[in-house]
């Protein structure tokens, strides 16, 4: 039989996020997964030079798997190849297929629950755009249904073909030749691995590149660590290694390992957003691309010749990042970051080290775990500094963020355009006020209060309410969860949260 992509995603309900096709395991079949898989094949043989070789990879959760075992029918039933990488990080497979001139797969569901999961999508030469999205949902495949049983799933599976250990090998290695295998001597670093894909490879590259690594907290269960809205036990987690191991970092990353957590030498985990930030510094980039969601110290610190303001979701940074590249001077470095962390290198970057050497690192445009830790890192211990000092040095803007949960986009949606429609946010959050300060300050204007006007409004993504007092909120669906994300950024960290609060309040008034 023939079936159109666009018939599956509306039978199932399995649609395109900002990172790939993602949806409840239920509705990811066998079936659903397989067309995504033959309609991506297809969409490749039409737009890039291919081989007829597929690489796939996937992370630990109960129904990867199942996907994994489809997503190798569909290579077989389009004829291609299909060279299983493991269970490795999405960079990883990603640097893989960019090394190999293949395409990649990815199953992922990143920091989502485990009843959710996802397929993420690479070309040759990266992640996928936009446009090659909609390419893929405009195919159509034919295949024989009896294949699959009156649950869509497949009658007889094909087994994993054993495991290509090149993929983990050359990104254990990317680091270390790099920076340098005495990068991070010195340094103790504690390793959270709950159940992160690449927490042992983590370790790893941390031990390549000279560090005393103290691994904790792993976990055979699934754990969702959403680097965005860091959960309260892993914030206590965190608190209570350092405070009984001597660390001077904690490394941490999401499900899937492409988006890092780091945390300071008493276990306060920093934002994704201000890694950002650090990370660029350390590595020298001089154009970065980010989404509108991200911290404005950005601007405020001074350290970049041009930035890039996108959409949220790798796609757009990506296409943010393309925008910035130099055709005429090569040696201008652009990267991108996003609020979650993931940290996207679009050039070839060049520098020198404290060993005298000089040495580059190839590109790498897709959200990468790694690097911002590491770079930070090594930062941190040329300047024989701690990582609250570079933080000392960054404009004082704190942003915090959250979201209701199991809240369905369209409702996210319909919120949004009658705050916009009816011009409500100064009247639902303009008058939120702060708690009045014990202490007068001796110099320098009072603290200001959270009410005021709202000077500017940003639909680049979401709603972005900027008030007179130089207070943020910014309202926003997930672009591929149920979810309905607040973003809060304040000149203050307590301010920020209780802002945060007050905002979420509202928002809960919206189940009603």
């Amino acid at each position: 039989m023939s079936v159109t992509m666009q018939e599956v995603m509306k039978q199932s309900g399995v649609a395109f996020g900002t990172s790939g096709a993602r949806g409840l395991v239920t509705a990811m079949t066998d079936r659903v997964c397989y067309v995504y898989a033959r309609s991506f094949i297809k969409y490749c043989e039409q737009s890039y030079k291919c081989d007829h070789t597929i690489a796939i990879a996937g992370d630990l959760r109960p129904s990867t798997e199942r996907i994994l075992r489809a997503l190798v029918k569909a290579g077989e039933d389009s004829s291609w190849k299909v060279v299983y990488c493991g269970r490795i990080p999405s960079p990883a497979i990603a640097l893989y297929g960019i090394d190999k001139a293949l395409p990649t797969i990815m199953v992922t569901g990143s920091h989502i629950p485990a009843d959710r999961n996802g397929i993420k999508f690479n070309h040759p030469q990266g992640e996928i755009s936009k446009k090659d999205e909609q390419g893929i949902v405009s195919q159509s495949v034919d295949f024989d249904e009896s294949i699959f049983d009156a649950k869509g799933m497949l009658k007889n599976a094909p087994a994993l073909p054993a495991v290509e250990g090149e993929a983990e090998a050359n990104y254990v290695k990317r680091y270390p030749d790099f920076f340098g295998t005495k990068a991070l001597s010195g340094l103790t670093i504690g390793v959270y691995q709950h159940s992160a894909v690449g927490r042992d490879i983590v370790v790893k590259v941390l031990e390549s590149l000279g560090a005393t690594v103290k691994p904790f907290a792993r976990s055979e269960t699934f754990i969702p660590v959403d680097t965005e809205a860091i959960r309260k036990e892993d914030e206590e987690l965190a608190r209570e290694f350092a405070h009984k191991d001597f660390v001077d970092a904690i490394f941490s990353t999401d499900g899937d390992s492409d988006r890092p957590l780091l945390a300071d030498d008493v276990g306060m985990w920093l934002r994704g957003d201000v890694l950002g930030i650090l990370a660029a510094q350390a590595l020298g980039i001089k154009r970065i691309a980010t989404p509108v969601s991200c911290n404005t110290s950005l601007e405020k610190s001074g350290s970049f010749e041009k930035i890039c303001r996108t959409r949220i979701g790798s796609p757009y940074v990506i296409a943010g990042m393309e925008s910035l590249v130099d055709a005429n001077d090569k040696s201008v470095s652009v990267a991108g970051y996003e609020a979650n962390g993931g940290f996207l290198l679009q050039t070839n970057l060049t520098r020198s080290f404290e060993d005298g050497a000089t040495r580059t690192l190839p590109a790498l445009p897709t959200r990468d775990a790694l690097l911002p830790m590491i770079s930070v890192m090594v930062m941190v211990r040329e300047q024989k500094m701690c990582v609250v000092d570079l933080l000392k040095k960054l404009p004082k803007r704190f942003t915090v963020s959250d979201r209701l949960k199991e809240f369905p986009t369209e409702v996210s949606k319909a919120k949004l355009a009658e705050i916009r429609e009816k011009k409500l946010g100064q009247k639902l959050f303009g008058s939120l006020t702060a708690k009045p300060s014990k202490f007068k300050p001796k110099d320098g204007p009072a603290p200001k209060p959270f009410h005021g006007e709202v000077v500017s409004i940003d639909e680049t993504d979401g709603y972005r309410m900027e008030f007179d007092s130089g207070d943020i909120v910014h309202l926003r669906p997930s672009g591929n969860a149920p979810e309905f994300r607040c973003y809060v950024e304040t000149e203050g960290k307590d301010r920020s949260a209780e802002l945060l609060a007050g905002c979420m309040k509202i928002m809960e008034g919206w189940r009603k």
